[in-house]
Formats: C-alpha cells, structure tokens, sequence
C-alpha cells in the first residue's frame, strides 16, 4: 500500500490556486489566503455568525484591514467577494 504524501498535495494545490487570492476595490488590492490553518479555523470558530469585521479582521490581517476599512463597502459587496472567494479555493465562509 502506497503512503500519502501530504506536501506533495499541498505543493499541488498550492500551485493550482497560488498562496493567495486577490481582490481589488477602487484601486486597493487585498490579498486573502487559499488555505487556511488549523489555527485560523478555530479562531474562525470563535467568531459569532454575524461578526462579519471579525471575519475581515482574521482573514485580511491588520494591516489589509485597516486599508479594507478606509472603503465605502456595503455587505452585499463583502457576500460578493466572499461568494467569489469560496467559489475560486473551494473555502465556504459566511455560509450556512
């Protein structure tokens, strides 16, 4: 029986989706992670279901966000990237 390599899976994904994803908004580019650590995923855990700036703050990062805040963004954009987001690494955020 063969063994599974598990970096030999990530370095596959991660050259299919790259390290990142990218959004723009009036001429600012932000960047959101194609994968996700155990980590972020329990700190995503902790966050209540609605905490929608809780969600931008972990994923985005202090920096990213601060940025991210400067904008005018309704939720309906912020559905719209993470529609996207979801849909391009296969990480389902914001859904039931």
């Amino acid at each position: 029986m063969s063994s599974f390599d598990v970096n030999a899976a990530r370095a596959q994904r991660l050259e299919a989706l790259g390290r990142s994803w990218t959004f723009s908004l009036d001429g600012d580019t932000f960047e959101l992670p194609t994968e996700l650590s155990r980590q972020t995923v329990r700190k995503l855990r902790e966050l209540d279901d609605n905490d929608v700036d809780g969600l931008l703050a972990l994923l985005l990062g202090k920096q990213q966000y601060t940025r991210f805040n400067r904008h005018d963004v309704t939720m309906q954009d912020i559905g719209a990237v993470l529609e996207a987001y979801g849909k391009e690494t296969g990480l389902g955020l914001g859904e039931d």
